[in-house]
């Protein structure tokens, strides 16, 4: 998809482009002056590190990272949203060719604007517009709810969070209204959004308020995304606090359930969005577990690796316990209408891989989407420059591994949507008895 995303200048081959010293001054600065001084410097086995020294690198780190941004998203340090030509629009609609001439003659819809060489280019409002429009049978239907989705695994580095945002962005190209809610105090899932937690995020416009009982909804932190159709509920190291608030809470009031905080919490959003999708820490904390719990579908990224698997399965086993102490021993049910196991971080020239695969499809079974999502550069690069597959530039990548790697979110966004569609007729069917 061609892309309002630049660059202020070249860069050479290599190293990611956010990190090439070519067209970044901070990096050009810092392998410029820091690599001699660096290299100079022998460290004392005595030497000794302290909190006012870490403090200072930290600082230092995110001086850094706002220096990268401001330079990599020019001109105002904030994302730009993706156009579109004519035939992504199409594909997007599920239209020929002769169809999507035919609409753009009746005028009915965005005309998008026209460029040198007869080319149009839709704005990404003007894409989803053409989505909601051709693709009305996929909409929420009068009468049902948001759906919730938690994207989640015990460990981190198993793109957990770029599944979330990808998963997020395609439902929105596809004409739905999406609400993303970082519960992630590391604040990855904002980041994507070209948010920074410690810049741009203040404790107010976290859950943080949800979870000290100072609001009663989230409503008051939803904030809009660069990305038509996303808003967010952002995130920052505030969140932490939240593991010490909830079971406070738990203990002074009898009748507090720490684990239903938001789910009670997005009630409201869930009449006023089609998808809510939930990024979680990689650990079973207080947020997560109420992620969980606030969930109608459960997404798990799984890289085919032996330790992955392994953590897996400590992962549902620990929440099990959890659910029945909360949940089971309490007289109540927790479903999902779905839950799916997503191979991602594929590499198809690891023969022990392939092993590994066999292992998850015998345990998870029907619960194994059948897509992989492929190892590739791509999505190295893609993070590097705060973004996704979404974001990418084709014409900035070899062109076989960014399809590879769009394909893929493609078919997960598809098979995604389906369940959708699959839980609001259940909605619907609950509420009318049949």
């Amino acid at each position: 998809m061609d892309n309002t995303f630049k660059f202020k200048e070249a860069r050479g081959p290599g190293l990611p482009k956010a990190f090439q010293k070519t067209h970044n001054p901070i990096c050009t600065q810092y392998f410029a002056s820091s690599k001699e001084k660096h290299m100079s410097i022998k460290k004392k086995p005595d030497s000794r590190v302290s909190l006012e020294d870490l403090i200072s690198a930290s600082s230092r780190v995110g001086a850094v990272i706002e220096s990268v941004r401001s330079t990599m998203l020019a001109p105002d340090a904030r994302k730009r949203p993706p156009t579109f030509t004519t035939n992504q629009v199409a594909t997007i609609c599920g239209l020929e060719k002769a169809q999507m001439d035919y609409r753009i003659k009746k005028g009915d819809l965005p005309l998008g604007q026209m460029e040198t060489g007869h080319r149009r280019k839709f704005s990404l409002e003007e894409a989803r517009t053409w989505a909601q429009a051709e693709r009305s049978k996929y909409m929420r239907p009068e009468g049902a709810e948001a759906i919730t989705i938690a994207v989640a695994n015990f460990k981190g580095g198993v793109t957990k969070t770029t599944t979330a945002v990808t998963l997020a962005q395609g439902l929105s190209l596809r004409g739905h209204k999406v609400l993303v809610i970082d519960t992630d105090p590391q604040g990855s899932m904002t980041t994507l959004f070209g948010l920074l937690p410690d810049v741009d995020v203040d404790d107010e416009r976290t859950i943080l308020n949800l979870c000290y009982g100072a609001a009663l909804d989230i409503d008051y932190a939803i904030t809009p995304t660069y990305w038509s159709g996303i808003d967010i509920v952002p995130a920052n190291l505030a969140l932490y606090s939240a593991e010490f608030a909830l079971p406070s809470r738990q203990k002074a009031e009898s009748s507090f359930e720490f684990w239903n905080v938001l789910n009670n919490g997005i009630d409201a959003a869930r009449i006023n969005y089609d998808v809510i999708i939930l990024d979680t820490s990689p650990s079973l904390s207080y947020l997560t577990i109420n992620a969980l719990l606030a969930s109608d579908g459960l997404i798990m990224p799984l890289p085919p690796s032996t330790l992955d698997f392994t953590s897996s399965g400590q992962f549902w086993n620990l929440f099990n316990d959890l659910t029945a102490n909360l949940v089971t021993n309490r007289g109540k049910t927790k479903s999902f209408d779905f839950v799916d196991v997503l191979l991602a971080r594929v590499d198809a020239n690891d023969a022990s891989s392939s092993v590994v695969r066999e292992w998850i499809t015998a345990a998870y079974a029907g619960m194994v989407l059948p897509v992989e999502i492929p190892k590739t550069s791509l999505t190295a690069s893609a993070s590097a420059e705060f973004g996704t597959v979404y974001d990418t530039e084709p014409a900035s990548i070899n062109a076989r591994t960014y399809r590879r790697a769009f394909d893929a979110y493609e078919r997960v966004v598809e098979l995604v949507e389906e369940q959708i569609m699959t839980a609001w007729k259940r909605q619907l069917g609950e509420k009318h008895g049949a």
